[in-house]
C-alpha cells in the first residue's frame, strides 16, 4: 500500500496573498507616503489648521472679558499642537518611502538645512518596490493628483510673488535714480 493516500490533505505551505501596496494611515508613523499624497495631505491639514484657529479666533470675538481670548489662545493651541504632531507623522510616513529612518526628521530643526531637507522630502522619488518599511503606497486617486497640483502650482505663485514684491520695488528706485541722473 502507498503511503501518499489520496484522502490527505495537501502539505505544502499555503500563506495569505501579499498585498501589493501598503496601507495609508495619516495617523500613524507606520508605512510609507508618496510625494504627492504628501504635498496634498500635509498642505490640507495647514490648511484645515488655519480655518479652525481663525473659527477660534471669532468664538474669542463673541465672548466678552478676558475668557474669550484665553478659550481662544487653548483651542489654538490644540489646533497648532495637532497639525504639527500630524505633519511630523506625514513626513516620517515619507521618510520611510525614500528608505530612511523618521529620526532624520529632526534635520528639520537645523536652519538651513531644513530648507535643503524640506525641498529633499518634496521632490525625492520613493523606493518603487518594497523596503524595510513596508510595500509601496497605492497609486494617487484623482483627487488628491488634483489637490497635489493645485498646492504645487499654489507654491510656484506665491514664489513668484515674493520675487515680484522684492523685484519691482528695487526696478522703481532704479528708474527713479536713472531719471535724477538724467536731469542733472
Amino acid at each position: 500500500m502507498s503511503e501518499n493516500s489520496p484522502y490527505t490533505p495537501p502539505s505544502a505551505a499555503v500563506a495569505d496573498a501579499a498585498s501589493e501596496f501598503g496601507d495609508i494611515s495619516v495617523f500613524s508613523a507606520n508605512g510609507r507616503l508618496g510625494r504627492m499624497r504628501y504635498i496634498a495631505y500635509a498642505m490640507g491639514f495647514a490648511i484645515l489648521g488655519q480655518i479652525l484657529s481663525n473659527l477660534m479666533v471669532g468664538i474669542a470675538a463673541l465672548i466678552p472679558n478676558e475668557a474669550g481670548g484665553f478659550i481662544s489662545m487653548i483651542g489654538i493651541a490644540i489646533v497648532f499642537i495637532t497639525v504639527l504632531v500630524i505633519s511630523i507623522m506625514l513626513a516620517v510616513q515619507r521618510l520611510h518611502d525614500l528608505d530612511k529612518t523618521g529620526w532624520l526628521y529632526l534635520l528639520m530643526l537645523v536652519p538651513i538645512l531644513n530648507l535643503i531637507f524640506g525641498l529633499y522630502l518634496l521632490f525625492a522619488p520613493g523606493s518603487a518596490s518594497s523596503n524595510r518599511f513596508g510595500n509601496p503606497p497605492p497609486p494617487n486617486g484623482t483627487g488628491v493628483v488634483i489637490v497635489g497640483w493645485i498646492m504645487i502650482v499654489m507654491f510656484v505663485v506665491a514664489i513668484i510673488g515674493i520675487i515680484a514684491a522684492i523685484a519691482i520695488p528695487a526696478y522703481n528706485e532704479y528708474i527713479q535714480q536713472a531719471q535724477q541722473f538724467q536731469q542733472q
